[in-house]
């Protein structure tokens, strides 16, 4: 069953994972996909590193979940992300048709739910797929905000 503790816990597991990328002096945002219980797959973002746009956080747990369990779709999982996806990320997620997204902190720049609270208001995410914001959000959006303040100041 799940619960308010649970989805701190699985998130404190991704904000490890962002902490992975700061210190990679990639933009900090982690992910964890978790299923029956266990975390089957972690991922952190590695643009830079691989200079690939679309090696985000979530789309480097989604390759290693698929690859985990040996298909493309994740219909029993949960996404635990430190950020808000992106269009891109959320696009993914729908075809990877995961049951359930977990968010820290909310991207009012680039977040999918921008396209969703638009006039056309189609959903980027799979009709199953529920969703839940703001879990360990200042913490996840401190280190944000922090990492930014350090780059503006180099």
């Amino acid at each position: 069953m799940e619960t308010a503790q649970n989805d701190e816990f699985y998130m404190r597991e991704a904000l490890k994972e962002a902490i992975r990328a700061r210190d990679a002096d990639e933009v900090p945002v982690g992910a964890v996909i978790v299923c029956s219980g266990k975390i089957i797959a972690r991922g952190y973002n590695y643009t830079e590193h691989l200079n690939d746009v679309t090696a985000h956080a979530e789309m480097q747990a989604f390759t290693s979940a698929s690859n985990h369990l040996g298909g493309k779709y994740l219909n029993e999982c949960t996404l635990y992300v430190t950020l808000e996806p992106c269009v891109m990320c959320a696009g993914a997620a729908f075809w990877t048709q995961i049951s359930k997204i977990v968010y820290g902190a909310r991207d009012d720049k680039r977040g999918y739910s921008l396209v969703e609270r638009s006039p056309a208001g189609s959903s980027l995410l799979h009709p199953k797929t529920k969703v839940t914001g703001g879990v360990l959000e200042k913490e996840c959006g401190d280190l944000l905000r922090e990492f930014f303040r350090k780059k503006r100041m180099s």
